[in-house]
Protein backbone atom coordinates (compact mmCIF):
# COMPACT_ATOMS: atom_id res chain seq x y z
CA UNK A 1 0.00 0.00 0.00
CA UNK A 2 1.33 3.41 -0.98
CA UNK A 3 1.75 5.65 2.13
CA UNK A 4 1.54 8.81 -0.03
CA UNK A 5 -2.15 8.40 -1.00
CA UNK A 6 -4.11 11.56 -0.28
CA UNK A 7 -7.45 10.18 0.98
CA UNK A 8 -8.94 13.63 1.62
CA UNK A 9 -8.36 14.67 -1.98
CA UNK A 10 -9.84 11.42 -3.30
CA UNK A 11 -12.87 11.87 -1.01
CA UNK A 12 -13.46 15.42 -2.27
CA UNK A 13 -13.27 14.30 -5.90
CA UNK A 14 -16.09 11.77 -5.48
CA UNK A 15 -19.26 12.58 -7.31
CA UNK A 16 -22.46 11.96 -5.44
CA UNK A 17 -25.77 11.54 -7.13
CA UNK A 18 -27.89 14.52 -6.28
CA UNK A 19 -31.64 14.21 -6.61
CA UNK A 20 -33.01 15.93 -9.69
CA UNK A 21 -35.77 18.40 -8.75
CA UNK A 22 -37.77 17.68 -11.92
CA UNK A 23 -37.69 13.93 -11.25
CA UNK A 24 -38.70 14.57 -7.67
CA UNK A 25 -41.63 16.77 -8.74
CA UNK A 26 -42.66 14.02 -11.16
CA UNK A 27 -42.50 11.47 -8.31
CA UNK A 28 -44.58 13.80 -6.14
CA UNK A 29 -47.15 14.14 -8.94
CA UNK A 30 -47.37 10.34 -9.30
CA UNK A 31 -47.74 10.01 -5.53
CA UNK A 32 -50.55 12.58 -5.53
CA UNK A 33 -52.33 10.84 -8.42
CA UNK A 34 -51.99 7.42 -6.78
CA UNK A 35 -53.46 8.76 -3.55
CA UNK A 36 -56.24 10.52 -5.44
CA UNK A 37 -57.21 7.20 -7.05
CA UNK A 38 -57.21 5.53 -3.62
CA UNK A 39 -59.31 8.36 -2.20
CA UNK A 40 -61.87 8.10 -5.01
CA UNK A 41 -62.04 4.30 -4.70
CA UNK A 42 -62.49 4.55 -0.93
CA UNK A 43 -65.24 7.13 -1.30
CA UNK A 44 -67.06 5.09 -3.95
CA UNK A 45 -66.75 1.72 -2.20
CA UNK A 46 -67.72 2.99 1.26
CA UNK A 47 -70.64 4.99 -0.13
CA UNK A 48 -71.86 1.97 -2.12
CA UNK A 49 -71.46 -0.25 0.96
CA UNK A 50 -73.42 2.21 3.10
CA UNK A 51 -76.20 2.38 0.51
CA UNK A 52 -76.32 -1.43 0.34
CA UNK A 53 -76.52 -1.64 4.15
CA UNK A 54 -79.36 0.91 4.19
CA UNK A 55 -81.16 -1.07 1.46
CA UNK A 56 -80.78 -4.30 3.50
CA UNK A 57 -82.13 -2.49 6.57
CA UNK A 58 -85.12 -1.19 4.61
CA UNK A 59 -85.82 -4.42 2.70
CA UNK A 60 -85.36 -6.99 5.48
CA UNK A 61 -86.68 -4.86 8.37
CA UNK A 62 -84.58 -6.24 11.27
CA UNK A 63 -86.56 -6.67 14.49
CA UNK A 64 -83.96 -6.28 17.24
CA UNK A 65 -82.53 -2.94 18.36
CA UNK A 66 -79.02 -4.47 18.37
CA UNK A 67 -79.24 -5.03 14.60
CA UNK A 68 -80.34 -1.45 13.97
CA UNK A 69 -77.67 -0.11 16.32
CA UNK A 70 -75.07 -2.25 14.52
CA UNK A 71 -76.11 -0.84 11.15
CA UNK A 72 -75.90 2.72 12.45
CA UNK A 73 -72.45 2.09 13.96
CA UNK A 74 -71.09 0.58 10.72
CA UNK A 75 -72.39 3.46 8.58
CA UNK A 76 -71.19 6.03 11.11
CA UNK A 77 -67.73 4.41 11.22
CA UNK A 78 -67.43 4.63 7.44
CA UNK A 79 -68.70 8.23 7.35
CA UNK A 80 -66.25 9.40 10.06
CA UNK A 81 -63.38 7.58 8.35
CA UNK A 82 -64.19 9.11 4.95
CA UNK A 83 -64.50 12.63 6.35
CA UNK A 84 -61.09 12.34 8.07
CA UNK A 85 -59.51 10.68 5.01
CA UNK A 86 -60.77 13.41 2.66
CA UNK A 87 -59.56 16.17 4.98
CA UNK A 88 -56.12 14.62 5.34
CA UNK A 89 -55.51 14.57 1.63
CA UNK A 90 -56.93 18.05 0.98
CA UNK A 91 -53.66 19.41 2.41
CA UNK A 92 -51.70 17.18 0.08
CA UNK A 93 -53.66 18.13 -3.02
CA UNK A 94 -53.18 21.87 -2.44
CA UNK A 95 -49.46 21.46 -3.16
CA UNK A 96 -48.77 22.89 -6.62
CA UNK A 97 -45.74 23.17 -8.86
CA UNK A 98 -45.26 26.90 -8.25
CA UNK A 99 -44.30 26.49 -4.61
CA UNK A 100 -40.74 26.70 -3.39
CA UNK A 101 -38.89 23.62 -2.21
CA UNK A 102 -39.21 24.84 1.39
CA UNK A 103 -43.01 25.12 1.01
CA UNK A 104 -43.17 21.64 -0.52
CA UNK A 105 -41.30 20.32 2.49
CA UNK A 106 -43.55 22.12 4.98
CA UNK A 107 -46.66 20.76 3.25
CA UNK A 108 -45.23 17.25 3.26
CA UNK A 109 -44.57 17.57 7.01
CA UNK A 110 -48.22 18.61 7.46
CA UNK A 111 -49.38 15.63 5.41
CA UNK A 112 -47.17 13.31 7.48
CA UNK A 113 -48.63 14.69 10.71
CA UNK A 114 -52.19 14.24 9.45
CA UNK A 115 -51.33 10.80 8.10
CA UNK A 116 -50.09 9.76 11.55
CA UNK A 117 -53.34 10.98 13.14
CA UNK A 118 -55.30 9.08 10.49
CA UNK A 119 -53.30 5.88 10.96
CA UNK A 120 -53.60 5.91 14.74
CA UNK A 121 -56.63 7.68 16.19
CA UNK A 122 -58.98 7.60 13.20
CA UNK A 123 -58.10 4.04 12.13
CA UNK A 124 -58.52 2.78 15.72
CA UNK A 125 -61.90 4.50 16.02
CA UNK A 126 -62.96 3.11 12.64
CA UNK A 127 -61.99 -0.47 13.49
CA UNK A 128 -63.59 -0.38 16.94
CA UNK A 129 -66.87 1.07 15.65
CA UNK A 130 -66.92 -1.24 12.63
CA UNK A 131 -66.18 -4.36 14.71
CA UNK A 132 -68.76 -3.47 17.35
CA UNK A 133 -71.33 -2.65 14.66
CA UNK A 134 -70.77 -5.95 12.86
CA UNK A 135 -71.01 -7.93 16.10
CA UNK A 136 -74.23 -6.15 17.10
CA UNK A 137 -75.69 -6.60 13.62
CA UNK A 138 -74.94 -10.32 13.59
CA UNK A 139 -76.55 -10.98 17.00
CA UNK A 140 -80.13 -11.15 15.69
CA UNK A 141 -79.24 -13.69 13.04
CA UNK A 142 -76.79 -15.80 15.07
CA UNK A 143 -79.31 -16.00 17.94
CA UNK A 144 -81.51 -18.09 15.62
CA UNK A 145 -78.66 -20.57 14.99
CA UNK A 146 -77.48 -23.39 17.16
CA UNK A 147 -74.93 -22.23 19.75
CA UNK A 148 -72.09 -24.03 17.93
CA UNK A 149 -73.00 -22.41 14.59
CA UNK A 150 -73.24 -18.99 16.24
CA UNK A 151 -69.82 -19.40 17.85
CA UNK A 152 -68.32 -20.51 14.53
CA UNK A 153 -69.81 -17.51 12.68
CA UNK A 154 -68.61 -15.06 15.34
CA UNK A 155 -65.21 -16.81 15.48
CA UNK A 156 -64.67 -16.52 11.71
CA UNK A 157 -65.80 -12.89 11.72
CA UNK A 158 -63.52 -11.98 14.63
CA UNK A 159 -60.61 -13.83 13.01
CA UNK A 160 -61.12 -11.80 9.82
CA UNK A 161 -61.21 -8.56 11.82
CA UNK A 162 -58.06 -9.60 13.72
CA UNK A 163 -56.28 -10.46 10.44
CA UNK A 164 -57.10 -7.00 9.10
CA UNK A 165 -56.10 -5.30 12.35
CA UNK A 166 -52.86 -7.13 13.08
CA UNK A 167 -51.58 -7.92 9.58
CA UNK A 168 -53.08 -5.79 6.80
CA UNK A 169 -53.34 -2.49 8.72
CA UNK A 170 -49.68 -2.39 9.91
CA UNK A 171 -48.47 -3.45 6.48
CA UNK A 172 -50.46 -0.70 4.78
CA UNK A 173 -49.26 1.87 7.32
CA UNK A 174 -45.60 0.93 6.77
CA UNK A 175 -46.04 1.15 3.00
CA UNK A 176 -47.71 4.59 3.19
CA UNK A 177 -45.13 5.93 5.63
CA UNK A 178 -42.26 4.59 3.54
CA UNK A 179 -43.44 6.38 0.40
CA UNK A 180 -44.05 9.67 2.18
CA UNK A 181 -40.80 9.46 4.15
CA UNK A 182 -38.93 8.82 0.89
CA UNK A 183 -40.39 11.97 -0.65
CA UNK A 184 -39.66 14.02 2.47
CA UNK A 185 -36.05 12.78 2.60
CA UNK A 186 -35.45 13.73 -1.04
CA UNK A 187 -36.96 17.20 -0.57
CA UNK A 188 -34.87 17.68 2.59
CA UNK A 189 -31.76 16.71 0.65
CA UNK A 190 -32.52 19.24 -2.09
CA UNK A 191 -33.39 21.88 0.50
CA UNK A 192 -30.04 21.29 2.26
CA UNK A 193 -28.19 21.52 -1.06
CA UNK A 194 -29.87 24.82 -1.88
CA UNK A 195 -28.87 26.23 1.50
CA UNK A 196 -25.23 25.17 1.10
Amino acid sequence: MDPNIDFKNIWKQQTSTKPNLEELLDTLKKFKNENLRKLICSNLSMTATSLLIIFIWYYYQPQMITTKLGIVLVILAMAIFLIAYNRMFMTFYTIDNTQSNHNYLQNLYRVKSKQKLMQTTMMNLYFIMLSLGICLYMYEYTSRMTPISGIIVYGITLLWIAFNWFYLRPRTIRKQQGKLDGLINKFEEINNQLQD
